[in-house]
């Protein structure tokens, strides 16, 4: 078949790491498309995963002198939450700031990044990555062609129409957003009617009463605007069930393609920024007491004794299915047990 106009661009949209030609034909950069479906704004101001993903992008093409070009792409402009994800596997993306549970129709690993109080503190998640789950998981991970390039946890709360969701009895006739299907199996064993949609369509479904209460991180709380809609909050910021990691991925495809001095500059970034990604996470966590608050909302604590409730159901359930799913599900879930 004869190339013609319509197929040569078709692929220059779809081919990642888009390589960009001087006119005197060399070689003058690479061009790394990084997605994401949170609102997008500057690198000094906004919701601090897009800020990352900026910080990430200058820092990346200042350590490689312009050899990579990093493109944030926020909003899901580029390309469909869900679809992210399998795009890297593929190829088909370089680069997403993605939440873990997210990836669990594909990878169902991936779903212990949201296991229903597993984690319960910054300090314990952060251990992940050095500890044995941590490796494992990034092994697992790479086997289903994805690099983890910067590792970040986030808390979460619960912001309400009209009740409270603070303790398993609150939930009983509630239609909630858990974000991945563990956390909806521990909220319908409490009572309540759950739906699965990604962060950013939890305004709309709150605003046509599709849903009662949703549960996400402090920052998807604030730069989702759910306080407009919420009478109530239950903060994450002293105890929480709900801790996800988000980090920066990248398609293993496209990494091993590049030149080590590049991927080195990549992996060095991912790693340097962490520190700046739970310092935004956890201002968040007061961040959003105070936007409620203000907003009128009723802000609550989840005490120990509440934490302990969430965390026996969780295990009897989600914990207990996830285990069973496979042999890496069951030895991940032992792993993280071992992190206090």
């Amino acid at each position: 078949m004869t190339p013609t106009r319509r197929h040569f661009v078709a692929a220059t949209l779809a081919a990642p790491a888009l390589l960009r030609f001087g006119l005197s034909g060399a070689m003058a950069a690479t061009t790394l498309k990084l997605s994401h479906q949170f609102p997008g704004g500057t690198i000094d101001e906004g919701d601090f995963r897009d800020r990352m993903c900026r910080m990430f992008a200058k820092q990346v093409g200042e350590k490689t002198k312009g050899a990579l070009d990093v493109q944030v792409y926020p909003g899901s402009s580029l390309m469909k939450t869900n679809a992210q994800f399998g795009a890297m596997r593929k190829g088909a993306l370089d680069m997403s700031l993605y939440p873990a549970p997210y990836a669990g129709g594909e990878v169902p690993e991936m779903n212990i990044g949201l296991m229903p109080a597993l984690v319960t503190s910054y300090d314990q998640a952060i251990a992940w990555k050095s500890a044995p789950v941590g490796r494992k998981l990034t092994e697992i991970l790479a086997a289903k062609g994805i690099v983890l390039v910067s590792w970040v946890w986030q808390a979460g709360g619960v912001a309400s129409r009209e009740r409270p969701l603070v303790g398993p009895a609150d939930a009983k006739g509630m239609k909630v957003r858990g974000g991945s299907r563990e956390m909806d199996m521990m909220m319908k064993e409490a009572g309540a009617a759950t739906l699965s949609i990604p962060s950013n369509e939890s305004y709309a479904a709150m605003q046509t009463g599709a849903c009662d209460a949703v549960i996400t991180s402090s920052t998807s709380l604030i730069s989702f605007r759910l306080e407009e809609l919420s009478k109530a909050l239950t903060s994450g910021r002293q105890h929480s069930y709900w801790f996800m990691l988000e980090p920066i991925m990248m398609s293993k495809i496209v990494f091993d393609g590049l030149p080590k001095d590049q991927q080195d500059a990549i992996m060095a970034t991912g790693a340097e920024l962490e520190s700046f990604g739970q310092a935004g996470a956890k201002a968040d966590d007061t961040r959003v007491e105070e936007l409620f608050a203000k907003a009128g909302a009723k802000v609550d604590q989840i005490d120990e004794a509440t934490l302990g409730k969430w965390r026996d159901i969780a295990r009897a359930t989600a914990w207990k299915d996830y285990a069973g799913k496979n042999a890496s599900c069951a030895e991940l879930l032992k792993l993280a047990e071992q992190v206090a």
